[in-house]
């Protein structure tokens, strides 16, 4: 029987994407100054959270300084800052900021996950590789039989979970629903929120805020309280 554990001893041993594989111990072998000395995780990131999680959170990829060190997503950058401090608002994690596995962070009622689990080059993954990948997400979601609210980091997530629905014969709308900063879809069992990414291209500019996000999970706890 296929469990989230042997999910992510999957995930974990996976190589099949050359360039990611390149991708992600170029960036081990390269240590910026500020992390001298540390060891990195330097393979595929799993899913981390709740297992009974009404709410998954996700994302792109890992960065490649980011959970590629950590081993856990969005955990040792700016990016997962902004996100683990806007759940812990929303009142879906224990603590606001996450520094690596092992410092007591427990999230309640979310998983957050990602399409492709390598830190890809410029943070473009391929269309090869994200279709490669995006079968994780459709047996982690398989697996997570209580989640019924989704939001989306970015427009890649956004495809990316609309392919993973599809897979599950999720009914999915047509036309196509387009990504925005707020937009809703409801997909099948799910409901579907766009959120721009908690990259630093986004936060510095101004161009997502702490009130815009903490809005998007807001918004997402609503749905999640009124979904059967």
């Amino acid at each position: 029987m296929t469990t989230l554990a042997v999910l992510t001893d999957d995930i974990t041993s996976c190589r099949r994407c050359r360039r990611l594989v390149r991708c992600r111990e170029a960036a081990a072998a390269d240590v910026p100054k500020r992390f001298a000395g540390q060891t990195y995780w330097r393979r595929p990131v799993p899913g981390f959270g709740d297992p009974r999680a009404a709410l998954l959170v996700l994302g792109l990829a890992p960065a490649a300084h980011g959970a590629n060190r950590t081993g856990r997503i969005f955990t040792g950058d700016r990016s997962g800052d902004w996100l683990y401090g806007a759940l812990h608002r929303a009142g879906y994690a224990n603590q606001p900021a996450s520094t690596g596995q092992g410092d007591g962070l427990a999230l309640r009622g979310a998983y957050v996950t990602c399409v492709v689990r390598c830190a890809p080059p410029d943070n473009k993954p391929s269309p090869a590789e994200r279709d490669r990948c995006v079968k994780f997400l459709v047996r982690e979601l398989a697996l997570l039989e209580g989640v019924r609210t989704v939001v989306a980091l970015g427009g890649f997530a956004w495809d990316g979970f609309l392919a993973a629905a599809r897979a599950l014969d999720e009914e999915v709308p047509r036309p196509k629903p387009a990504f925005g900063h707020g937009a809703e879809a409801r997909v099948g069992r799910y409901a579907l929120i766009g959120s721009y990414h908690v990259s630093q291209q986004n936060t510095f500019t101004g161009k997502l805020t702490e009130p815009m996000l903490d809005a998007v999970f807001a918004r997402a706890r609503a749905l999640s309280a009124a979904s059967p």
